[in-house]
């Protein structure tokens, strides 16, 4: 049943999607006052039949005029690289008028790329909460389409009025949107419209214009924050690359002894000696946090993971700020680990990486375990940012305890009374918070 009402959602979005900016509120009106009257009138009734014969003929009239629009343009987005969901997004368009003619009362409207979900799509991502849907609306899917045309759309944009376009000549406008979703926004052109005589219908003209922007988590306010951890040895000094110890900065060269990595041989000096010599890296100590994120989770989106990325980012972005380096640990497809931090990237790559994580669900949570072990020397302290709290993160939480790690685990949950405090076994080296929807920011504020 849903495949058949997929089809009818598809073929309907299509159409509203295009007579949307062709219509007008007025229009509307007049549409359904002509259909009222074709209902309910007849030849008998002279009133009615003279008002749909004079709407008929109105309508007739303006959507003559709605086709005839020769305005030739072109335009040019001045887009930032970045955006952040929430925060109101401004950017200049400039429009040049390619007519001889003078054009004035336009509007102009962004086009995002078609926000249409596959079936696929349609069929395995449930609209949040739609479990307390009644079972007709969970068996048509309207409210799930709604909810995925919303969520592919990725932000919300309204038309905006333009001044008059001088023949030959462009002009600046600021557009702004609101990111509403994580991840990109992916705009296809700019329609510029004109209303007919009446007001009825609009003329419109649009460019392919295809661009994208990136669009960064939610950032929660967090209070001062001292991550408690000592200095511990980093082999290659600060200038780190994203593996420890592949550094480029050295002290001193040396003979090359038995078990020496290829990557230290100073392949100059061998050249000029005959023998293999080997850099000698500067060892520094420095203190480093891993940044834990849990993506295990049957959904594919749940309101739940979308927080807990946002807690995730407003850590990484905090963390950023101090002296100390950040791993950023999280499981795809594969078990990645990003370092940050003392000049190796930017706040803006961290974010970035951030806001493209997707959900793991053909993996169990043991599979991030191998890259937390092999780094547990070079951590001074953990941040874990989980989706519930079950056996095997109570296991990774006792390993980093009895390896004397300092750790934050939060544990982001849809209800307050899902997880009891007496499980959450605390102790100098751990503090446990759970932080429920809705309430994200308080509980993050309180100390």
């Amino acid at each position: 049943m849903k495949q058949w009402f997929y089809k009818v959602f598809h073929f309907s979005s299509a159409i509203q999607r295009r007579l949307s900016k062709r219509i007008t509120t007025t229009g509307r009106v007049i549409l359904l006052c002509l259909f009222l009257s074709g209902v309910f009138g007849d030849a008998n009734q002279s009133m009615a039949y003279q008002i749909f014969s004079f709407l008929l003929c109105l309508v007739a009239i303006e959507i003559g005029f709605s086709l005839v629009f020769r305005l030739r343009y072109s335009a040019t987005r001045h887009l930032p690289r970045f955006a952040s969901v929430g925060m109101p997004l401004k950017y200049r368009i400039t429009i040049h008028n390619q007519t001889p003619k003078s054009q004035t009362a336009l509007k102009l409207w962004e086009e995002f790329a078609d926000p249409r979900p596959s079936l696929s799509e349609f069929l395995a991502i449930a609209e949040p909460n739609e479990s307390k849907r009644n079972a007709f609306d969970r068996a048509v899917g309207y409210f799930r389409w709604q909810w995925a045309i919303a969520r592919n759309l990725g932000a919300i944009a309204k038309a905006i009025d333009l001044p008059s376009l001088q023949p030959n000549s462009q002009i600046e406008v600021v557009y702004e949107i609101l990111p509403t979703q994580r991840g990109l926004i992916r705009l296809a052109g700019l329609t510029i419209a004109r209303p007919s005589p009446f007001g009825l219908f609009h003329a419109c003209k649009t460019l392919v214009l295809p661009q994208t922007i990136s669009i960064l988590p939610k950032l929660y306010q967090l209070p001062p924050m001292q991550i408690t951890g000592s200095r511990r040895y980093q082999s290659g000094g600060v200038a780190l690359s994203s593996l420890v110890g592949d550094s480029e900065e050295f002290r001193a060269l040396r003979d090359y002894r038995a078990g020496d990595s290829l990557r230290s041989i100073h392949w100059k000096s061998w050249a000029k000696t005959g023998k293999p010599i080997v850099k000698e890296e500067q060892d520094e100590f420095f203190v480093r946090h891993a940044l834990i994120l849990d993506t295990f989770q049957p959904e594919i989106y749940s309101e739940v993971f979308e927080e807990a990325i946002a807690v995730a980012a407003s850590f990484a972005y905090e963390v950023q700020t101090q002296e100390s380096l950040l791993d950023l640990m999280f499981v795809g497809t594969e078990s990645y680990c990003f370092t940050f931090g003392r000049g190796l990237s930017h706040t803006d790559r961290m974010l970035e990486i951030i806001a493209s994580v997707r959900s793991c669900q053909d993996k169990s949570f043991e599979a991030i375990v191998p890259s937390i072990v092999e780094r547990i020397s070079l951590l001074s302290g953990c941040i874990c940012v989980f989706l519930t709290w079950d056996e095997d993160r109570k296991n990774l939480i006792r390993y980093l305890q009895s390896m004397r790690i300092f750790t934050l685990v939060l544990i982001v949950a849809s209800d307050a009374n899902q997880f009891k405090m007496d499980e959450l076994a605390s102790d100098r080296l751990t503090d446990f918070r759970i932080l429920t929807l809705g309430n994200i920011q308080a509980e993050l504020l309180q100390r």
